[in-house]
């Protein structure tokens, strides 16, 4: 029997199904005590679900009513009850004349960076705004996305949202969201612990679907799609304009390397003004940022690929039972990948003491305090003012700096947090901090920073690592380059860290 007609909690008059989903069917709706239309969205029960899984249904509702009530911004839909209907909840929201945004995508194919930046703007706008409140979204991807008749864009469905403090629904290693949209530590890991990361990056992925017209990583299967997403470099991007280096910071493989709210936002909004994003330069003073290179990444023969597919198929097949282990952690970044080296992402904590070779066009440099690093053949030493060594490149305009500080004890953010006010941005004209963060430096703690700032003639970007030795020890790795240069001198600064050689280890 059909619900056209039907009146819901005494006041809600159905009056045309505009949506159906997974986890239930959208209707347009008269609220005859206000006289307004709202949307009505009806929970719909397969008849083979069990008990426990109808009551994680019913409760997902309800979170999904209350995670978004939790957020009062005009990029999100707004809720305006939960009431019970023939026993089952249905959740009242403001109705919107739109199109989704995999609809649009489907009828007219890519949309152009400028219109892109538009839609990424809002909803890296209504992600904040979630994040701020404990909520993520964790299926951020073109079908959430609606495109109002108004030009207003909002984000919805926040059906399977995770609240900080709520208890999950999600069993032990059971992974739920749109595979292709899943971030690549929730492929290895589970579902365990998502972070904002993992919403950012799939905003990443919308957004290379909305200029591209295809997914990042489609393949033929859920199971190839999956491996890829972990483990495979996405096809490079041909039409994104100004928005590519946003995109490629967006789908950095390893959460604590992304981009973050901030600098999205940053570029977002420099793309809609039509300037491009300077990337960022590093401050002149011997205790500025501090930056940790990735470990060092060897080749994967045959036989390793092959295990890893493996560990993938059973994977989804456990998903597909509700019970998926996701364990291909280690896997992200292999050589080659497009986002491996993003100009906004920020190293990941170093799994092996192993040392790799050096590479070709690279020589190891002893500076003082002990400490000996990969430099780039043709570049020069001078010693600085402060005592540092740097090497040039030579064109001048790119330092590598190697030095041995001390800081207030042995926690180098706490040191750059209380001087970045004061005396770094005071120093450095247009300073603005991309990412300042802990991490480990072969199994020690460590830290690193990441930030731009104005030269003479050009913008600079700069990254730091600071780290500690077994002996107290404290060291400090920089780089500095223009940031239109930043993707090629990157590789500079992590050849530097991954191959640093100390007094105590040979």
């Amino acid at each position: 029997m059909s619900d056209l007609g039907r009146i819901v909690a005494g006041r809600y008059l159905l009056v045309e199904k505009v949506g159906v989903g997974g986890m239930g069917t959208v209707w347009r709706a008269e609220d005859t005590v206000l006289g307004r239309h709202v949307a009505v969205k009806k929970l719909r029960v397969p008849p083979y679900l069990h008990d426990d899984q109808v009551h994680t249904l019913y409760e997902r509702t309800r979170r999904e009513a209350r995670s978004a009530a939790r957020i009062a911004h005009p990029n999100v839909i707004v809720v305006h009850d939960v009431v019970d209907d023939e026993g089952l909840p249905c959740i009242v929201m403001e109705y919107m004349r739109a199109l989704t945004l995999s609809d649009v995508l489907e009828r007219q194919g890519a949309l152009p960076p400028g219109e892109a930046a538009r839609i990424g703007r809002a909803l890296a706008a209504a992600l904040r705004a979630a994040h701020e409140v404990g909520v993520l979204h964790r299926d951020v991807k073109p079908a959430n996305v609606l495109l109002g008749d108004d030009g207003r864009i909002v984000l919805t469905d926040f059906g399977i949202a995770m609240e900080s403090g709520s208890p999950s629904l999600t069993k032990s290693g059971e992974l739920i969201g749109s595979i292709r949209y899943l971030a690549p530590e929730r492929l290895r890991r589970g579902d365990t612990a998502p972070g904002p990361a993992s919403d950012l990056w799939a905003l990443g992925a919308t957004l290379y679907r909305t200029v591209e017209g295809r997914h990042p990583f489609f393949r033929d299967s859920p199971i190839e799609t999956a491996y890829a997403i972990a483990t495979e470099p996405y096809e490079p991007l041909r039409s994104a304009g100004d928005l590519a280096p946003l995109i490629e910071g967006l789908l950095v493989k390893e959460p604590d390397r992304r981009m973050d709210m901030h600098e999205v936002e940053r570029r977002l909004d420099d793309a809609l003004a039509g300037t491009r994003t300077a990337p960022l330069h590093p401050p002149t003073r011997s205790n500025r940022a501090v930056g940790l290179p990735p470990p060092g990444r060897k080749g994967r023969g045959n036989r390793r690929r092959s295990a890893l597919r493996s560990v993938v198929a059973l994977a989804l097949v456990a998903c597909a039972t509700g019970g998926a282990l996701w364990w291909l952690k280690g896997t992200a970044d292999q050589p080659g990948s497009h986002s491996s080296r993003s100009a906004a992402a920020a190293p990941s904590p170093s799994k092996s003491h192993a040392l790799p070779p050096l590479p070709d066009g690279y020589h190891l440099e002893k500076a003082d305090g002990g400490i000996s690093v990969p430099v780039r053949n043709g570049w020069t030493s001078k010693t600085m003012p402060g005592g540092e060594v740097t090497y040039i490149d030579p064109s001048g305009l790119v330092g590598l700096r190697i030095n041995v500080v001390q800081f207030a004890g042995t926690d180098p953010l706490r040191h750059w947090r209380d001087t970045e006010e004061d005396q770094t941005r005071r120093d450095n004209p247009g300073y603005e901090r991309v990412r300042m963060t802990k991490t480990t430096f072969r199994g020690r703690p460590a830290g690193y920073w990441e930030f731009t700032f104005e030269g003479r003639v050009r913008t600079y970007r700069a990254a730091e690592l600071a780290f500690t030795n077994t002996d107290g020890t404290q060291y400090v790795i920089y780089l500095s380059a223009p940031n239109a240069q930043w993707r090629e001198y990157r590789q500079v600064f992590d050849t530097a860290a991954d191959g640093t050689r100390l007094s105590n280890h040979t």
